[in-house]
């Protein structure tokens, strides 16, 4: 990780869920514009729901929200992945749908995929939304949706035009990393290289049963990617000079909506952490599957594509990496913040 500017400069869409579920919500896409697609979500159920924004279609920053194929060819995902917060949620992170309403939101698909060549484009979503009940913030499960498919036809040039737009926002934006901030990031960053060390150290050669608790299994081809994974991790940590990042105080891409900690962005090997980070974690915990700011860089340097190149599939937290597929929690960031904070506390 390197410094930017004499300050330290560093740092997460639902991809579709292991299996089809029965859901109360249908989702249309339709095209509303070169590169823009407007998703009608409706809930068809007999009871309000209460769902999550961040990390989904109705996140107004450059999460990944849909996949875009043409032909055989998937076109890369090249914006912000995040960690969200799981604990003490405003309500503003949430939207609300009433039984048999719907609500409509229009993105931009340009932004995070390279649509230079123009043409027909097939976009769908397939995922799930965390959502809470009402009268609280505490996330209480999830529920599954697969929208429609649609050909859309881009204009190139117009879309390349707002990806490039895009991805030059951060070189108009000083990074922030000052006083208590930059003091907090040094010290998790240091925390990061030691606590990826044991677990490079757990993953390697420790306790077959808890790299199955979390892997679901111990095999030697899955001992070796996590240890390799944390060895990057703690190579990364390891310096702010040199390393393949650049990390971030400030909110440099917008991605800092509520409920979010830190976001990356692979593509730029950037990572930028928001004020809840600084403000809601503690330093380095002693609890079992707690979020900390060492966990945080743990979780935020895997999605580096220098390091592993994980995804989110839209949930954080224990429940949820024990719903994915083993080949999924290899490329979960979440997964490995939670089983190197297993094995700093011993769970």
């Amino acid at each position: 990780m390197k410094f930017v500017a004499g300050l330290i400069a560093l740092a997460a869409l639902a991809s579709a869920a292991p299996g089809k579920a029965p859901t109360p919500l249908d989702i249309k896409l339709e095209s509303a514009g070169n590169a823009e697609i407007k998703a009608v979500i409706t809930n068809t159920g007999k009871s309000s729901l209460k769902i999550f924004k961040s990390g989904t279609i109705l996140d107004n920053s450059a999460v990944e929200k849909v996949t875009i194929t043409s032909g055989e060819h998937t076109v890369a995902f090249d914006g912000i992945r995040q960690r969200i917060s799981t604990e003490n949620l405003a309500e503003d992170a949430f939207q609300s749908i009433p039984a048999g309403e719907s609500i409509e939101v229009t993105f931009d698909i340009a932004e995070a995929h390279d649509l230079s060549l123009g043409g027909k484009y097939d976009i769908q979503s397939a995922g799930a939304f965390s959502f809470a009940q009402y009268g609280s913030t505490q996330l209480v499960g999830s529920v599954p949706f697969e929208t429609n498919k649609i050909e859309v036809d881009i204009d190139g040039e117009a879309a390349s035009a707002r990806r490039v737009a895009f991805h030059q926002k951060r070189t108009r934006i000083q990074s922030d990393c000052s006083g208590s901030k930059l003091s907090a990031i040094q010290t998790a960053v240091r925390n990061c290289a030691s606590v990826a060390q044991l677990a490079q150290q757990a993953a390697a050669s420790g306790s077959a049963a808890k790299i199955t608790e979390y892997f679901k299994s111990s095999s030697s081809s899955v001992r070796s990617t996590v240890s390799g994974v944390f060895s990057r991790v703690a190579s990364e940590c390891g310096s702010t000079s040199g390393g393949s990042s650049s990390l971030y105080c400030s909110d440099v891409l917008g991605g800092c909506s509520s409920g979010v900690l830190a976001y990356t962005l692979p593509s730029g090997s950037l990572m930028a952490y928001c004020n809840l980070y600084f403000s809601a974690l503690p330093s380095l915990s002693r609890t079992c599957h707690a979020q900390d700011q060492a966990n945080t860089v743990i979780h935020e340097s895997t999605h580096l594509s220098q390091v592993k190149g994980t995804q989110d599939y839209g949930g954080y937290g224990y429940n949820f990496i024990q719903s994915l597929s083993a080949s999924q929690n290899l490329n979960h960031a979440d997964t490995y913040a939670l089983y190197a904070n297993a094995i700093y506390v011993g769970c």
